[in-house]
């Protein structure tokens, strides 16, 4: 059975809240995302919200879904980081298979990485990989694009993952289609070039770029493992 309760996205006051109609009363939801969403949050459209038991929260709702192009979209921009870990821990990574281990957040020099894998060798050596995730939503001319809204903190990370790479360790940027309708990947060139500029500097470096998708329903969220084209080019 379902823990999500329909409803219609009415306005978004500011990044953090937006106001919905639930059983014919506006409620404050939470909206786990901090991009600009505002191809997909327009007025009218059916939203998923989910109740939550904190008593010490603000709201008691978070808006998880919204349906767009027919598709169930995930809002959820932190839940990409646990599609991905359950995806590599379950094998569903070819590019990121073989690894003993896999932690969840590593903190190195000025930053947390999402995602730490490791593996010791025949002679004893260490091989390990820092994979930074990000969840994208914003789909353009059938085209999933990242961001959706400027991001230094973006620009940061592609820089931490080129000095470890320089470090001798494996890097990766994964990004996470969370819209069904995106099979194909290109930075948003128009939106963020800096981001984009970055990007395809670092990868040209040896920063690896991954992309996947994510299978949505209101009971489970998990990852089509079968990667993804995308282009680096504006």
């Amino acid at each position: 059975m379902s823990t999500y309760l329909k409803a219609i996205f009415k306005s978004r006051p500011n990044r953090f809240i937006a106001i919905c109609e639930l059983d014919g009363v506006e409620v404050k939801a939470h909206v786990p995302n901090t991009g600009r969403c505002k191809e997909l949050l327009i007025g009218g459209v059916e939203v998923y919200l989910r109740l939550s038991d904190n008593p010490k929260r603000k709201t008691k709702y978070s808006l998880i879904f919204v349906v767009n192009k027919g598709e169930l979209v995930s809002l959820h921009s932190q839940d990409a980081n646990r599609v991905v870990f359950e995806a590599i821990n379950n094998g569903k990574i070819k590019e990121l298979q073989g690894y003993s281990e896999v932690l969840s957040e590593k903190t190195i020099h000025n930053s947390r990485i999402d995602i730490y894998l490791k593996k010791t060798l025949n002679d004893g050596s260490i091989e390990d990989c820092y994979c930074e995730v990000k969840g994208v939503t914003l789909i353009k001319d059938g085209i999933a694009q990242f961001p959706d809204a400027p991001t230094e903190r973006g620009c940061k990370h592609l820089r931490e993952l080129l000095k470890l790479k320089k470090e001798g360790h494996r890097a990766v940027v994964f990004f996470l289609i969370q819209h069904p309708a995106g099979d194909y990947f290109r930075p948003n060139w128009e939106n963020d070039p800096q981001f984009a500029e970055t990007l395809k500097r670092v990868n040209s470096e040896g920063v690896e770029v991954l992309v996947y998708k994510s299978i949505n329903t209101l009971d489970e969220v998990k990852i089509d493992d079968k990667s993804l084209d995308f282009t680096l080019d504006k």
